[in-house]
């Protein structure tokens, strides 16, 4: 997969994650890249040590749920680091 394309994937799965999760999650688009990528990296790594499957191309099926998965733990992560800095202020 190009870099352009992984880029693009990165932040499409980040806004599904978003969209997926509940609750209001910080961050713009620039935000939603950053962690749609992290988010795919390590889906990616989690996909191949755990399952052993990987990206297949762009517009796998396999690859979209790896990005989003990833994506998701991500934000998560993310939403709990963000949260716990608000709550000691």
């Amino acid at each position: 997969m190009s870099f352009l394309g992984f880029l693009l994937l990165g932040l499409i799965a980040g806004a599904i994650a978003k969209a997926i999760l509940p609750g209001k999650q910080g961050g713009g688009w620039v935000i939603t890249l950053v962690l749609g990528v992290v988010g795919a990296l390590i889906g990616g790594w989690i996909g191949g040590a755990v399952f052993g499957v990987g990206y297949e191309g762009f517009f796998s099926i396999q690859s979209w749920l790896i990005a989003i998965v990833g994506s998701i733990i991500v934000l998560l992560v993310y939403g709990l680091i963000v949260n716990r800095g608000r709550s000691r202020a």
